[in-house]
């Protein structure tokens, strides 16, 4: 039962301190190591480039995993000093709390009517141009950030650290980090190509089943899930149009990146509030989520009697 306590001391320190400081935050250590690459990368003929980006994002994760194997080493420790020791390494690869905290601080922003603010606060949220954005576009952007991160957030790596342990949900956040930086087209359409594909196949599992939890979370199943078979293809990613869909069929919301795609049916306006519902909806999923990573691994420790 060591795997679920771990799990379960990561989940109270997410909640209770949020994230941990950049030192500790593979995150960090992922976007740093990404970005003292990219020159050499940049540097390189456009095929060369697909098999450099391409052996970034093979190495750096099993790079990531097996550092943490070695962590876990070092701070193993008797009784519950090695429980927290673990629990601090894992928690770093998901975060609820903060995800939540950006959602309601721009509903915050835009119940004050600073519309600026707003705009500084979503652009670290979506990828897009938010200097523009309105009100029911910002409150869209905040929706979608909550929907599709819900998958990388924080059901992903708990789906891998029910499969791989802490390693493999550091392997995870270092896969999504690259992606995150270089999985676009344009000046990275070599370059992040692997990246960005290795993303898609590591959330092709969770996407869809932070799908089915999300409409299971809301209360109305029928059309959170008979929005995301609609209109879920509607998006370039493969994973990020299902949990979207579903949240837009759960609030009767339409969402929209301008230019790209429409999903869900307009019953409801785009008002800050709704952002709140959002979180809120998340938050369940969130505990939903929990509850069966930890019905997992007490099925495992029965099996695996540990």
């Amino acid at each position: 039962m060591r795997r679920l306590v771990v799990f379960a001391l990561a989940l109270l320190l997410d909640l209770l301190l949020g994230e941990p400081p950049e030192p500790a935050h593979p995150t960090v250590w992922a976007g740093r190591a990404a970005q003292a690459l990219e020159p050499l990368g940049r540097r390189l003929a456009p095929r060369s480039q697909l098999l450099f980006g391409g052996a970034v994002a093979l190495v750096l994760p099993i790079a990531a995993a097996l550092a943490g194997r070695r962590a876990l080493r070092g701070a193993a420790r008797p009784g519950w000093a090695g429980l927290l020791a673990e629990a601090g390494l894992f928690k770093s690869t998901f975060a609820v709390r903060a995800l939540l905290g950006e959602a309601l601080a721009l509903r915050r922003l835009l119940e004050e009517g600073d519309l600026q603010g707003a705009r500084q606060r979503a652009r670290a949220l979506v990828g897009r141009d938010t200097s523009r954005l309105g009100v029911a576009e910002l409150v869209s952007a905040g929706l979608e950030s909550l929907a599709e991160n819900s998958t990388d957030a924080f059901i992903a790596p708990w789906l891998y650290y029910v499969v791989a342990g802490t390693e493999g949900a550091l392997a995870y956040r270092v896969i999504n980090t690259l992606d995150a930086m270089w999985g676009y087209h344009g000046e990275y359409e070599h370059l992040g190509k692997a990246a960005a594909r290795l993303d898609d196949l590591a959330n092709l599992l969770p996407a869809r089943l932070s799908t089915l939890l999300l409409a299971l979370a809301s209360g109305k199943p029928r059309p959170a899930l008979a929005t995301a078979l609609a209109h879920h293809s509607r998006t370039e990613s493969p994973n990020a149009g299902w949990t979207m869909s579903a949240l837009a069929g759960a609030l009767g919301v339409e969402l929209e990146k301008a230019g790209h795609y429409r999903l869900g049916k307009a019953w409801r306006p785009l008002t800050p509030p709704l952002l709140r519902e959002g979180a809120t909806l998340v938050a369940r999923t969130a505990a939903l989520g929990a509850a069966l990573v930890a019905l997992l691994l007490v099925v495992e420790a029965r099996l695996w009697r540990r």
